[in-house]
């Protein structure tokens, strides 16, 4: 149960990727210049170890680096910080909840609906309670079905948004649905609704979405940041100018599975010493890369 202040979530989120050198291994100072930068460019704070960071792939001692590494700088800018934990494993996410208290820069967690497994909608919200009614720190939800194989519908959502542990969502979906139209028509009070697919964060901004985590905006921070703050600001027709160039960049950016295309990127800028990747994932071909570069210098 929560014995913290309950953070307020809008703006711009920037889950970090990881970067490694040539021999492999976690290149630490330059994650920590990567955080330096995003938060410099305009990002009101980073992820660390969601999906785009390859955590999956990760060692416990590497874990707890980019852990180190980010609650340090998250603290010298004064932003948030919030940390991917959980999987399908309801007992063992709560002990992942509960180990993240060595880091009290951490304001939240993004926590996945559980994947794989197919739980029913039942099965999700009684996952969710279980984290909830033992989680140090508040939850947000991840729902992205085409990840976990498991859709989740609007009331379900709104049951999820009354557990008060559970301050958020990241929303994923694909696209612009039915069932996002309808959440956003009657958005869950004091509930932020965060866009997750970097294609389409423009149109959710537009439905009123609170802010957003765009794995994007590694590349041209400022540009996706001032995307956010023109939609939550009413600024339709900044909102939709950017939008439109976003969502080119994004399209190239996530021609392949992420973050491939954006590590390719950051290294031909030279800002990563390596575009490598941890299988199963392959390193971006030099088409997706290439296109991605004329997209940013277009």
């Amino acid at each position: 149960m929560l014995g913290c202040m309950i953070p307020t979530l809008a703006g711009l989120y920037v889950p970090l990727i990881t970067p490694f050198g040539a021999d492999g291994e976690l290149a630490p100072d330059v994650l920590e210049k990567l955080a330096h930068e995003v938060l410099d460019d305009g990002a009101a704070g980073i992820v660390a170890l969601g999906t785009t960071s390859e955590s999956a792939t990760l060692t416990i001692a590497e874990r707890r680096t980019v852990l180190d590494l980010c609650a340090r700088v998250s603290s010298e800018h004064g932003t948030p910080l919030i940390a991917g934990a959980g999987s399908n494993d309801t007992a063992a996410s709560v002990q992942a909840l509960r180990e993240l208290t060595a880091w009290p820069e951490i304001e939240a967690v993004l926590t996945i609906v559980p994947y794989f497994t197919r739980p029913s909608e039942d099965g999700v919200v009684a996952h969710f309670t279980r984290l909830a009614s033992e989680s140090p720190l508040p939850l947000i939800v991840y729902n992205v079905p085409y990840r976990t194989g498991r859709s989740i519908g609007p009331d379900t959502l709104r049951r999820l948004a009354a557990l008060p542990e559970v301050i958020g969502l990241k929303h994923a979906v694909g696209g612009i649905d039915t069932d996002t139209v309808e959440l956003m028509a009657d958005p869950p009070e004091h509930f932020a609704i965060l866009a997750g697919d970097d294609v389409f964060a423009s149109p959710l901004l537009a439905l009123g979405a609170a802010g957003a985590i765009l794995a994007s905006a590694h590349l041209e921070t400022k540009l996706y940041a001032d995307l956010v703050n023109a939609w939550c600001a009413g600024d339709c027709i900044g909102g939709r100018a950017l939008g439109h160039r976003t969502a080119a960049l994004s399209a190239e950016l996530f021609a392949e599975p992420n973050p491939t295309v954006i590590k390719a990127v950051l290294h031909a800028q030279g800002r990563i010493p390596t575009p490598a990747v941890r299988m199963p994932l392959l390193s971006a071909t030099p088409a997706a890369t290439n296109a991605a570069l004329a997209r940013l210098t277009g």
